[in-house]
């Protein structure tokens, strides 16, 4: 047999007149590629030859003292070939003036800040001016007569084609025939222009010429809203009592009590929290009183006096949220040497951080403390109650409560069940298997065995309590009641947000 030779396919060249030209730096005309296509299959599109103004264009963009921040290159270099780019599928790389056009990246930023962005649109094809674009009402009267009839006379759309003829090297025919008015209604109501008499002039200025309106990549600068004049509200208002309203508007001077009536009211309120004991009603006229104060911007010996009667009233009532509002403001009025109370006040201002457990500030207080103050008795019994607690010495602790001075006992009676709890865990690890309940009144000062059984009562200890001795006394299981009274322990120190906290 014959070994055959022949090859298993026939090589078929590839055929090179479906071939896709590569693609060059910046895209061609579509027109120009159309012809070079029809001419020759397999001819390839030669290298785009540049104007010296393009290229000088791309060099000065690129320089180090145009660049700015927060623009990539890459952003920069895209920007710039689709400006190119539309430029040379118009064949309007030599109409335009590439020495005032904007660079690539002040065009990004004007479209990064919202300004008008600049588009080669605008350029090849300019928009149809708007009654409010750089519209001058002299121009019609200082134009010649001859001019102002062509002009009018003249279709708005010959008008737009016309502008197109600088971009196409003037290859475009004017004297074409132009649309009568129904086609050229029907195609588009976009040109339909008003007269001129009911165009807006809003650039006009106002009379005093036309205004001048910057390129659409500067950024504009707003006229900072002029700001209202700040100062003190001399009052007029003569009433004696007035509700309190939160301020959504500049004071009025009529709705304000100058000085000599408010130190009038101030007795007026005294004697009424006397009488009626209505703390709502007199919370309610302190704000009030306050708030005419703060428009006035009266600080004195009286302004002191207000506040540290409101903050008396509040820690009353257990107010602790209006209370800390008149503390703020006294700490403030007080460093200005005003009021002979500073010092009572900075004894419950520490009682009021060891009750919100704020270490920070209790810091910042015992820092500002001088010797001459650390003698005073009420700031030495808020020191003493400090201590205790971070020894942990509970009876003495409760030995302070019972005899605090001033009104720190108000401020003391927000902490002290948590911190009976905290001696009722020690002492269920101290004393087995029980204590009589009259030994826990007497240590955790109550006031009688009732309220102590109460109090267990209300912490879920009611179980724990048993009639035990010769006497047959009431005794607490302080061996079986440990863990009871850590968990009430643990609940009673979770941190609690209160309102007005400093």
């Amino acid at each position: 047999m014959k070994s055959s030779t022949t090859a298993a396919f026939h090589p078929v060249h590839a055929s090179r007149a479906f071939t896709r030209p590569p693609a060059p730096d910046i895209q061609q005309n579509s027109t120009s590629a159309r012809k070079m296509t029809a001419s020759s299959s397999t001819q390839r599109p030669g290298k785009v030859d540049w104007p010296q103004s393009v290229r000088q264009y791309v060099q000065r963009a690129f320089k180090a003292e145009h660049a700015i921040p927060g623009i990539d290159r890459e952003d920069m270099e895209e920007k710039l070939k689709q400006t190119i780019t539309q430029a040379n599928e118009r064949d309007a790389l030599n109409t335009i003036d590439w020495d005032h056009l904007p660079l690539p990246q002040q065009m990004i930023q004007c479209e990064r800040d919202g300004t008008t962005g600049f588009s080669m649109e605008g350029v090849l094809f300019p928009k149809k001016r708007k009654s409010s674009d750089l519209y001058d009402p002299h121009e019609d009267d200082n134009r010649p007569p001859s001019t102002k009839q062509k002009t009018n006379n003249r279709n708005p759309l010959e008008d737009r084609v016309a502008s197109l003829a600088p971009a196409f090297g003037g290859r475009l025919n004017l004297q074409q025939k132009p649309l009568d008015d129904r086609s050229y209604h029907k195609e588009s109501s976009k040109f339909h222009t008003e007269p001129v008499s009911k165009r807006p002039r809003r650039l006009s200025n106002r009379g005093h010429g036309p205004a001048t309106v910057q390129p659409p990549w500067v950024k504009k600068v707003q006229t900072p809203a002029p700001i209202a004049p700040e100062g003190p509200v001399v009052g007029r208002c003569q009433d004696l009592e007035k509700k309190y309203f939160r301020l959504t508007a500049p004071p009025n001077p009529d709705t304000v009590r100058p000085l000599p009536v408010l130190e009038r009211t101030l007795e007026l309120l005294k004697r009424k929290w006397k009488e009626d004991n209505n703390y709502s009603y007199i919370c309610d006229q302190f704000k009030s009183l306050r708030q005419d104060l703060t428009v006035q911007h009266i600080k004195n010996g009286f302004t002191v006096h207000v506040y540290e009667i409101h903050a008396r009233i509040a820690l009353e009532k257990g107010d602790l949220g209006e209370y800390n509002q008149c503390q703020t403001q006294l700490r403030a009025l007080h460093s200005h040497r005003l009021g002979p109370y500073a010092l009572e006040f900075k004894a419950y201002r520490i009682l009021y951080f060891i009750h919100t457990c704020n270490r920070t500030d209790m810091n910042e207080v015992l820092a500002d403390l001088t010797p001459a103050e650390m003698k005073d008795p009420a700031v030495k019994h808020a020191l003493d109650v400090r201590s205790a607690l971070a020894l942990g010495n509970y009876h003495r602790f409760f030995r302070l409560y019972l005899d605090a001075p001033n009104m720190g006992a108000y401020l003391m009676d927000m902490f002290v069940d948590r911190e009976r709890l905290a001696a009722l865990a020690n002492i269920c690890k101290a004393y087995r298997p029980d204590v009589p309940v009259r030994f826990i009144t007497e240590e955790l000062a109550f006031e009688s065995d009732p309220e102590t059984v109460q109090f267990l009562g209300d912490h879920q200890a009611q179980g724990f309590l048993e009639m035990r001795g010769e006497d047959n006394l009431l005794h607490f299981l302080s061996g079986k009641a440990g863990s009871t009274m850590e968990a009430a322990k643990n609940n009673a120190f979770r941190r609690v947000d209160i309102k007005g906290q400093i």
